[in-house]
This record gives C-alpha cells, sequence and structure tokens, in this order.
C-alpha cells in the first residue's frame, strides 16, 4: 500500500467515525462522501457498497421500533392504491421515454424499473430477468445513483419551499425517489413524522418487486425468481415487539436513534459510491430517460399531494 493509499483510507475511517456524531446530518454525510470519492478516492469501493448494503437494510429495521404495528397497517394500506398506480404509470412512462431516448430495451426496463420501485434493489432483482448484460446493469445504477444523490440534496429545500407538512413530504419523498436510503436520508430531515410515513411507503413499495419481477419473468418465459426482501419483514416485527411490550419504550427509543445515526453512516458510504468511474458509466440516453422520467414522477407526485388528489396519510 503506498503512502497515498494509507491516507486515503485513514481520511476514510475519520470521516466515516465523525458521521456517528449526532450533529451531523444525512446531507452532509451524503455530500462528505461524494467529495471524498471525487477528490480523494474510495479505497475499498466493493467492501463499502457491500457494508452500505447491509447497514442500511439493519437500519430500516431499527427504525421499525419507533413505530406501532397500527400505524405501520394504516400507513401501509393506505398507501399501497396509489402506489400501484404510480409504479404501472412509472412503468408505461418510462417504456415511452426510453424508446424516445434510443436506450436499448433491458437497459431501458431496468432504468425504468429502479425509477418505479427501488432503485438499486430492483434493478439488481430485474436484470437476470431480461438478461441484461453487466455493462447495461453497471449504467442504469449509476444512472440512478446519480439522481438519487441529486434528490437527497434537492428535496427538503423544495418541500419547504413549496411548504409541505413532515407527513406529506415523507409521501413525497416515498412516492418519487428510487432508492430507500435516499428516501430515509430526505426525510430525515424533515423530521420524524416524515421519516416514519417515508419509511412505510417506500417499503409498501419495495415489497412490489416480486410481483413484478415474477410478472416480467412470465411473460419472457424467465425461470429467475426474486429474493423476499428479509428487511422489510424485519421493520414489521420490529414495530410489532414495540406494540407488544410498550413497557420497554425507552429501550426502543434508544434502538431508534442508533438506528438514524446508523443511517447518516450509511449516506456516507453511499456517497463514496460515486465515483469518477461511475459517472464516466452515466451515457447520455440513459441519462436523459432517467432524468425525464426521474422529473415528471417527481412533479406529479407533489402536484397530486398540494392538490390533494392524493389524501394525507
Amino acid at each position: 500500500m503506498t503512502g497515498r493509499e494509507k491516507l486515503a483510507s485513514r481520511l476514510f475511517f475519520v470521516l466515516a467515525a465523525a458521521c456517528l456524531l449526532p450533529w451531523v446530518g444525512p446531507a452532509a454525510a451524503l455530500a462528505a462522501g461524494i467529495l471524498f470519492s471525487l477528490l480523494v478516492g474510495n479505497p475499498a469501493p466493493a467492501r463499502t457498497a457491500s457494508f452500505s448494503k447491509t447497514l442500511l437494510q439493519l437500519s430500516v429495521v431499527g427504525l421499525g421500533f419507533g413505530l406501532s404495528l397500527d400505524t405501520v397497517a394504516r400507513v401501509g394500506a393506505r398507501s399501497a392504491g396509489y402506489t400501484v398506480v404510480g409504479i404501472a404509470l412509472t412503468l408505461a412512462l418510462g417504456a415511452l421515454l426510453g424508446r424516445l431516448a434510443g436506450t436499448s430495451g433491458p437497459l431501458s426496463t431496468l432504468v425504468s424499473f429502479g425509477t418505479a420501485i427501488c432503485g438499486g434493489s430492483a434493478i439488481a432483482a430485474m436484470a437476470p430477468v431480461v438478461k441484461a448484460k453487466s455493462e447495461e446493469v453497471a449504467v442504469s445504477l449509476a444512472t440512478v445513483f446519480t439522481l438519487n444523490a441529486t434528490a437527497l440534496l434537492l428535496f427538503p429545500a423544495v418541500g419547504r419551499l413549496v411548504g409541505l407538512d413532515a407527513p406529506s413530504f415523507g409521501l413525497w419523498a416515498a412516492l418519487a425517489i428510487h432508492d430507500t436510503s435516499s428516501v430515509v436520508g430526505a426525510a430525515s430531515t424533515y423530521g420524524p413524522q416524515a421519516l416514519a410515513v417515508a419509511t412505510t411507503v417506500k417499503l409498501t413499495r419495495a415489497l412490489w418487486i416480486m410481483p413484478c419481477v415474477l410478472g416480467a419473468a412470465y411473460l419472457v418465459r424467465s425461470g429467475e425468481r426474486p429474493k423476499f426482501p428479509l428487511f422489510v419483514a424485519g421493520f414489521v416485527a420490529a414495530a410489532a415487539l414495540r406494540t407488544a411490550l410498550p413497557s420497554l419504550a425507552p429501550a426502543w427509543d434508544a434502538l431508534v436513534a442508533v438506528a438514524r445515526q446508523s443511517l447518516v453512516l450509511t449516506l456516507f458510504l453511499v456517497g463514496t459510491g460515486l465515483t469518477r468511474e461511475v459517472l464516466r458509466r452515466v451515457g447520455v440516453r440513459p441519462l436523459a430517460q432517467g432524468l425525464a422520467l426521474w422529473l415528471a414522477v417527481s412533479a406529479a407526485t407533489l402536484a397530486a399531494i398540494l392538490t390533494g388528489l392524493i389524501p394525507p396519510l
């Protein structure tokens, strides 16, 4: 290991440790991760990506200890209808924009699917079904990731500009931001109410990975079968524990606090994944498709919330 690599590793761990401090927020952590990656370079991108995925899932489970099972069921049930409609319309619009942009079939499908449901998780589940090449998977992930980072930094400012209250912002973030990490990161800056709504609605969307992939597999005669996202079950189980044992509220609150700060660290790690190589992979056509689709979904859901077409939860 060269002197530069040693310095990069030390700086990486210092910044990661700083993200565990309670006064460091999600946006600052993400920005620090991106700047570190672009200016210094991630010393271990593969391990960072793997660890950030695991830490995100554990953090989401931890957030479940802050909600009652009644709240999870109510928010999940009330959001299910327009979640399904939103997914269907996003996939249809994504296919149209993919044709207009001249994006290849599998790549267009992956960008649309990642936007419609759950970012990288959805892309990873759909890729083998549509027989996407490794480069197509990499480009779609890079496109969605770039827009994710942008959304986390922009959404809170836009939400405050148009006067969204906390539950409405949480709903908008869950419906319009691709990946779970950016959804909870943006919502956490808006407060616990926004975070509770955003997490529950987003995980309701994530459950649609399985039926969508199974439907696609049937249409293309593929034998691929998606795995159930166990962290979603963990989130519900955590809420059930809080509901069943309310006397342990101080312990549950402590776990929620740890989970929230773990999310800050997760966003730093996610930011370090935005390397120069990732930016080079994002081609003009898939970026045009992804950007147009993301802007359309964001604007449409925001308008629907502001006009009452999507009722408050």
